[in-house]
């Protein structure tokens, strides 16, 4: 391993310009106009895949877009390693509040600021360079390895559970390694060991088949906007605890030994306001703020779109009215059965004045596993030989569907090996990756196939 570690340590300033290039493509799968860049970007993937010395390597074309698969199978009687990642990313919007172009990488006091360094382009490239260590030093890997990188993630991987269905042959392995989620802190590094899942839904209402001028129509008709406004504030409490009927039925409710150990961990409450300007957290009454993140469903609004919204004044009734809204899962809780009740809620509350159009847009499941997993503890030993430091162990409150799928599919365990920080603006302006997490990050990834080795 010296001769690895000292090849990362030389190469340091030529991975930052490579992963510059990779962050240079705006692969933003959401929007159609960038069709073009998302293949690019998959054929870059695929280029530097071969040049690190991945075998067998290919796009797999989907409905959607393709699936980058290589693999490298040299270490006969070793553990197989299945890595996945995505190299899609979000929209920049609002690109205003970007104080470096989101396309441009730029470094600034010891973070690299663009579009997908964190999520997940820079942790998926760690993985990378890491391979390449080991190939280039000792012409070999202490693990057999396989790579999947997909171009969907960002809008649900609409397509990558058939493909892990209709590959499973290919991507037999032990166990699978995920870089996609932030450590729990700035020098504190952590393995989570569970995550939120996911539900999400567009609410289309319509009041009338135009516009209407507010004071001809006014106290006459519905206005969209306020019958919206009204729904959606029946979907929790003052408590914040969630109204829909059943909504809680298969929660699984938290450890106190589980509780205890989040309470000793290096949280800081009023850092956390500070650092997102928050006047004051909310969240479900008898529980912490990590408690409401890790461990407990939500319900959110995430947009809103009625009327005029430009500048001035315009007297009018919108003729529609509309709201995206997710709900994040916890173990026991499945996709399917909470939107079939937030459904049925939703026709409950929404009076009969406006017509009503529901789209299920995406979803996922949660997923976790013991923090006492083999595969968890050889994690935990490799980041701390790459950070110095004991990792904690902790859950997360995002969505990485395809743990589920790789748990239910393949039989497999995951291992989430992330080296994000929570302040690293994923799916927001100015995302960044911090420089040092990143090369740490390198070293910890080739630890970490050697720690899996030994197992």
């Amino acid at each position: 391993m010296d001769k690895v570690i000292d090849f990362i340590n030389v190469n340091r300033e030529r991975y930052l310009e490579e992963l510059k290039a990779f962050l240079a493509i705006p692969s933003i799968s959401a929007l159609p106009q960038h069709a073009g860049d998302v293949k690019h970007c998959a054929d870059w993937c695929a280029d530097e895949m071969r040049r690190i010395g991945m075998q067998n390597v290919k796009l797999v074309e989907t409905p959607g877009n393709p699936v980058v698969y290589g693999d490298w199978l040299g270490a006969p009687g070793a553990p197989t390693i299945l890595f996945y990642g995505h190299y899609d990313v979000q929209p920049v919007d609002p690109l205003e509040l970007w104080e470096s172009p989101p396309f441009e990488a730029t470094i600034r006091d010891g973070e690299i600021y663009a579009r997908g360094s964190a999520d997940d382009k820079g942790q998926v490239f760690m993985h990378f360079k890491a391979i390449e260590a080991h190939l280039k030093q000792n012409g070999t890997l202490p693990v057999n390895m396989k790579i999947i990188l997909e171009g969907e993630e960002e809008v649900g991987s609409v397509n990558l559970d058939n493909f892990i269905r209709e590959h499973k042959s290919e991507l037999g392995a032990d166990v699978v390694v995920i870089s996609d989620s932030p450590m729990f802190a700035r020098g504190v590094p952590s393995i989570c060991y569970g995550l939120r899942g996911l539900v999400y839904f567009q609410i289309d209402l319509r009041g009338s088949n135009t516009d209407l001028h507010s004071g001809s129509f006014g106290g006459a008709v519905v206005n969209p906007a306020f019958a919206l406004s009204q729904i959606l504030a029946q979907m929790k409490d003052r408590g914040g605890r969630i109204k829909i009927p059943g909504f809680y039925d298969d929660v699984v409710a938290l450890q106190e030994e589980e509780r205890q150990a989040w309470a000793a961990l290096p949280y800081n409450e009023k850092q956390y306001k500070k650092d997102f300007g928050i006047p004051k957290v909310f969240g479900e009454t008898g529980y912490t703020t990590l408690e409401r993140t890790w461990a407990r469903p939500t319900f959110e609004v995430n947009g809103l779109l009625s009327g005029f919204t430009g500048e001035g004044a315009k007297t009018v009734l919108p003729a529609v009215a509309m709201a995206k809204v997710s709900m994040r899962l916890v173990p026991n809780q499945t996709p399917d059965k909470i939107a079939e009740l937030f459904e049925a809620h939703l026709r409950d509350v929404t009076p009969k004045t406006v017509e009503l159009k529901i789209t299920r847009m995406h979803g996922g499941k949660p997923w976790m596993t013991s923090y006492d997993n083999p595969y968890v503890q050889a994690a935990g030993r490799a980041i701390e030989r790459g950070f110095g430091r004991k990792p904690v162990f902790t859950r997360e409150g995002g969505s990485i569907p395809v743990v589920s799928t790789f748990q239910e599919e393949l039989g497999l365990p995951s291992v989430l090996f992330g080296v994000g920080l929570p302040d690293e603006n994923a799916h927001a302006p100015n995302e960044k990756l911090d420089v040092a997490n990143f090369h740490g990050g390198i070293i910890s990834s080739a630890m970490l196939y050697e720690e899996i080795a030994r197992r």
